[in-house]
């Protein structure tokens, strides 16, 4: 199968949808734009589904729904947020074999709408702070769609909150952040940087928009996440407001932050390789494969027996596990085929193995093998699955250091970015047209300003001009 897959050197647009077709993660839909995830792509996100719905309710929220339809009047009733998000609107005019008399909007961001319902439940500070979360879809219609990382349609969670103060509603929107943060590195094993977004880059009627970006196998960025601070500007406009401890009227300040399914994207990109899918086994579907081989041998029934008892084992002990039973077909086809997929542990299981007591461990991280115990191969195998989860963060981290870089002038960057592609640390105190020019002319952004500083000041790249800040530069998907 790997065959099929395109060298990523050579062309990484292509491997990554020859990975997402020979690993059947998605297809294309009837509609242009849309994918179907098909089931071992769904599986993917619903285990990074299952962990952050988790983490969200330890940070105190709940979930709710809200509808799919939006009055379009609501999308128009904040400025900034129209002005953002009319290019990507899907519009519904007619319903019931009649025009509609006010035109509904296909959810692109569900602002509008949760604050409208916030105006109607929030009436005094004992109300705050309403901390909530749903896990729906979108529709932004994509000039430019491609699978899981922009799609016309996408699955994600948007939690949105609502605070007596400003402080709080910071604190909320950085600890979301924070949240974003740990699942990246603990769970998806990819290293990201948080920081702020630009204003030139900030989200549709925020204050402030902060972002986690990730980098990928060919050094471009990818905007794993983000958490906005709101302020005020959708609670003046709903008139959510509430009665403080002083029985003064006020309004909420708020914060709003989401995930979607573009971290299967990142996945891939962020761990693929020449083969497929290599995947972090906290988010693998099948952790553990368990293979038999040598089915012709006159011990076949004892292998297969013993590789059925291994896996029960395995189930029983909370390894996501599955029997590779198939009955005519190969080996090689076999390890082809869960290689593919991204499955960290293979378990190999033959008569020798058998008659010596062990089994064969193969591991997808970098095609070794080993032999453990067979009596204590589950041990061993759940302690390879830990190992391998700090190997993959340690190793994308390093991916991701030796690949980033320093500029001292815009000169520098523009020739240096074409044949090393990756992020650059700059010192900036540029202008959103200094921002523009630089995208015009090398396809780079200003992805964030990293939270963490290096302290010190320097000249800004662009401009010449004296600043203590720093910020990240990459091309990015």
């Amino acid at each position: 199968m790997a065959k099929n897959i395109t060298d990523p050197g050579k062309d990484y647009a292509r491997w990554y949808q020859d990975v997402i077709r020979e690993a059947e993660l998605a297809d294309s839909a009837p509609v242009r734009g849309c994918m179907v995830i098909r089931p071992y792509g769904f599986a993917i996100w619903e285990l990074m589904k299952d962990d952050l719905d988790a983490r969200f309710k330890e940070t105190g929220h709940t979930n709710a729904y809200f509808p799919v339809f939006i009055p379009q009047s609501f999308i128009h009733r904040e400025a900034q947020h129209v002005e953002g998000f009319s290019p990507e609107l899907a519009v519904v005019t007619h319903a019931g074999g009649r025009q509609l008399e006010e035109p509904l909007v296909v959810r692109p961001t569900s602002e509008t709408i949760i604050n409208h319902m916030f105006s109607k439940w929030i009436g005094s500070y004992r109300d705050l702070p309403m901390l909530l979360n749903q896990w729906a879809n979108v529709v932004r219609w994509e000039l430019r769609p491609r699978a899981f990382l922009r799609t016309t349609e996408f699955l994600w969670q948007e939690g949105h909150t609502a605070h007596a103060t400003e402080e709080e509603a910071r604190e909320e929107t950085m600890r979301m952040l924070g949240v974003y943060t740990d699942f990246m590195h603990r769970t998806a094993a990819i290293p990201v940087i948080p920081g702020r977004k630009t204003d030139r880059e900030r989200f549709a009627g925020a204050v402030d928009t902060y972002t986690i970006e990730a980098m990928m196998g060919n050094g471009w960025a990818l905007q794993g996440g983000t958490s906005h601070y709101l302020g005020t500007n959708f609670a003046k406009v709903f008139d959510t407001t509430f009665l403080d401890r002083n029985n003064q009227r006020q309004y909420v300040h708020q914060s709003s932050w989401g995930v979607s399914t573009r971290l299967v994207g990142a996945v891939i990109m962020a761990h693929g390789d020449e083969n497929g899918l290599r995947l972090p086994p906290k988010i693998a579907p099948v952790q553990a494969v368990v293979v038999p081989v040598g089915m012709q041998d006159p011990r076949a029934p004892e292998v297969m027996e013993a590789a059925q008892a291994l896996a029960e084992d395995l189930k029983a002990r909370g390894v996501r596990v599955r029997l590779d039973d198939r009955e005519n077909m190969s080996p090689g086809f076999k390890f082809n085929h869960w290689e593919v997929r991204g499955v960290p542990v293979r378990l190999e299981l033959g008569p020798r193995d058998l008659e010596a007591g062990q089994v064969t461990a193969a591991l997808r991280i970098d095609g070794s093998k080993t032999r453990i115990p067979l009596s204590g191969a589950v041990d061993e195998t759940k302690a390879l699955l830990e190992s391998i989860q700090e190997r993959m963060l340690r190793d994308a981290r390093e991916f991701q250091e030796a690949r980033t870089y320093e500029a001292d002038s815009f000169d520098d960057f523009m020739e240096r970015l074409p044949e090393r592609p990756g992020f650059y640390r700059v010192w900036w105190d540029g202008s959103s047209d200094d921002e523009a020019r630089i995208q015009e002319q090398t396809s780079a952004t200003v992805r964030c300003i990293p939270l963490k500083q290096p302290g010190g000041r320097g000249k800004c790249f662009i401009t010449g001009r004296a600043t203590s800040t720093t910020a990240v530069l990459a091309r990015a998907y």
